[in-house]
């Protein structure tokens, strides 16, 4: 692939090389492998059940080591909150009110979520906030029909020279009004969550990943918060944001995977999905990190139920983390007998869903050692499994790749083989589904940190179709965040339950009960 000179500077500007960069057209040239599913992850393989005692003594683990690490949450909160209200914005752009009523409408159209919309409208956190303006801007307001109400209340919500929320970042919506009329939005909602499992003398630390363009609104809205927060939780909290790195856009192409061009004939590189993250929590320091998404948070009366099951994973990491320290500087000395390497080779297939080689006991010792240390010395995730609702996305897998290692790992629908029988049963068959609710820690046992990037696998990058100016052309998405950018962890799921998952997709998710003050 021959690039100008231009070409080149436009490159390393974005923080690229040339070499990155034919890599991701060879990519698109060869394609990429779906991932090969073994079997589904269930209770008893690859999925941990545990009881009620296990719970308990995992948060007393927690509780008593918490106090001498360092505690962070990890929040992508990039995306702006325009498909929670496609719905509407399809309504704005095909209904006229001149020729049908909106019942209608959405009897022609069959548009359940409008109908709910509707009928849950005065229970939105935005009810009273669009109410108020309607009524400042229109004295007349509550004289007109009930179907011109309904459509002022949708223009006012979604209008850009009005409230304009359908190109506001998600985590800065009114996403709970409370009985004394506060409104919370989901970054609010995330620092009262961490404050119940962080609480240490030190601050609770988060961090969020944002749209560069917004920085000042979520600083406005913390200086807003921060005092009320402090006062409720007995909490001081250290917030920090980051943006998507330039330098992890991947290059566009043509269908027929030559580097696409603007106009102007210069290349055109695309935002590449939140596997671009990865570098982001690459540059966070912490013993442990939590991670969950922007719009997965609870009305405050569910949170110390979301928060026990945090300490849990929380505990878990921190059992097995500390056994595989032991074991790592045991196996640095190297004078291990032949009954200390199966235990540790036992410990990796039993606690750490680990799949030893079958050619394992063949192997000198020397060998063995150099084997047990480079799988233990990995970054840990420790990721909750929630039973399967049919909701859309990812779920737990035990796959093979191309090498025949067999691994847990997190795998989206859209990576699996549809046309093979197969692999449709297994997606079929799968009982759990992946909330993002992981407890991770990414340093080793000296206390370095890991290079994240050396963990991903990068054949689980998605290509998708998308058009520019008219033209299709094709785009690069780096490996999922939690997906192939951490194939390489040791990885442990676990079952946690309904409750700690409570995602904001559409605006009418905000209508149930974690969402909706008793």
């Amino acid at each position: 692939m021959k690039f100008s000179k231009k070409d080149i500077v436009q490159i390393q500007k974005k923080g690229l090389t040339v070499k990155k960069v034919e890599q991701q057209i060879e990519l698109f040239q060869n394609g990429l492998p779906f991932s090969n599913l073994v079997s589904e992850a269930i209770i008893g393989d690859g999925i941990l059940k545990l009881s009620e005692d296990q719970q308990t003594n995992l948060i007393e683990r927690f509780e008593a080591k918490k106090d001498g690490i360092s505690i962070l949450k990890f929040v992508p909160a990039s995306g702006a909150a325009s498909r929670m209200f496609k719905f509407l914005f399809t309504f704005l752009d095909e209904y006229n009110i001149e020729e049908e009523s909106i019942n209608a409408y959405i009897n022609t159209h069959k548009n359940k979520d409008l109908y709910v919309f509707f009928v849950g409208l005065e229970k939105f956190p935005f009810y009273d906030i669009v109410m108020d303006r309607l009524r400042a801007n229109t004295p007349n307001f509550d004289q007109l029909s009930t179907d011109e109400q309904r459509l002022r209340f949708v223009h006012m919500l979604l209008d850009e020279n009005e409230l304009n929320y359908g190109n506001f970042p998600k985590g800065l919506l009114p996403f709970h009004k409370y009985k004394d009329g506060t409104i919370s939005t989901a970054f609010g909602e995330h620092l009262y969550e961490s404050a119940l499992y962080s609480e240490t003398d030190a601050p609770t630390k988060l961090h969020f990943t944002i749209s560069e363009k917004y920085n000042s609104k979520f600083d406005e809205e913390f200086e807003n918060i921060e005092q009320k927060i402090e006062k409720i939780t007995g909490s001081t909290f250290d917030i920090s944001f980051s943006y998507q790195k330039e330098s992890t856009d991947t290059i566009a192409v043509t269908t027929k995977n030559r580097p696409f061009r603007d106009q102007d004939g210069s290349l055109l590189f695309r935002p590449s999905g939140h596997g671009a993250l990865l570098e982001n929590l690459n540059d966070l320091e912490a013993d442990i990190i939590f991670i969950k998404n922007i719009d997965n948070v609870v009305i405050k009366y569910y949170k110390e139920d979301v928060a026990k099951y945090k300490k849990i994973l929380a505990g878990i990491l921190l059992e097995l983390q500390e056994q595989s320290f032991k074991y790592l500087n045991r196996l640095e000395k190297e004078n291990l007998s032949e009954e200390e390497l199966i235990e540790i080779a036992e410990f990796l297939v039993n606690k750490m869903n680990v799949r030893i080689s079958p050619e394992f006991e063949k192997y000198s010792k020397k060998y063995q050692i150099e084997y047990l240390t480079e799988k233990l010395n990995r970054p840990i995730r420790i990721c909750g499994m929630v039973k399967n609702e049919g909701e859309p996305g990812g779920g737990p897998f035990w796959t093979k790749d191309e090498s025949g290692n067999v691994s847990l790992q997190i795998v989206e629908s859209a990576q699996i083989n549809k046309k093979s029988k197969q692999q449709k049963d297994i997606l079929k068959n799968a009982t759990h589904f992946n909330p993002v609710d992981i407890v991770c820690a990414t340093k080793n046992y000296k206390g370095e940190k890991f290079d994240l990037k050396k963990f991903v696998d990068p054949k689980t990058a998605f290509i998708t179709m998308k058009t520019k100016t008219g033209k299709d052309l094709k785009a690069l998405e780096l490996p999922g965040l939690w997906n192939g950018s951490m194939a390489n962890w040791n990885t442990v799921f676990v079952e946690v339950p309904l409750i700690t998952f409570n995602p904001v997709k559409k605006v009418n998710d905000l209508l149930k009960a974690p969402h909706q003050i008793k």
